[in-house]
């Protein structure tokens, strides 16, 4: 297990099952270092609309194995502990709450 931190020093657990689960999917097998990018350096944070406990991260690449697309890292916040849920790439971002712009 890792500890990544955030854009506000928010510590976030990384088990190695998130972390197989997330480089398990073809278009992830090289973006493990860009995830603590995200969550240290995103361009747009959102709250989920469905679970206000998780947010989303998002930092937009050029340069992806599927082209140009969002890095979107999924944490879940339960004020004593943070952890990753998921991550993957897209083409859009997912509504909800803006928490975060840095464009």
């Amino acid at each position: 297990m890792e500890i990544l931190t955030d854009y506000q020093n928010r510590q976030i657990r990384l088990t190695e099952e998130r972390l197989q689960h997330i480089l398990d999917h073809p278009e992830m097998v090289d973006m493990r270092f860009q995830l603590e990018i995200v969550l240290q350096n995103p361009e747009v944070v959102r709250q989920s609309r469905s679970d206000s406990k998780v947010y989303l991260y998002y930092r937009f690449y050029e340069q992806t194995i599927v082209g140009a697309k969002w890095l979107c890292v999924v944490i879940k916040d339960n004020s004593d502990d943070a952890f990753i849920i998921t991550a993957y790439l897209t083409d859009k971002l997912k509504q909800g709450l803006e928490l975060w712009r840095n464009l």
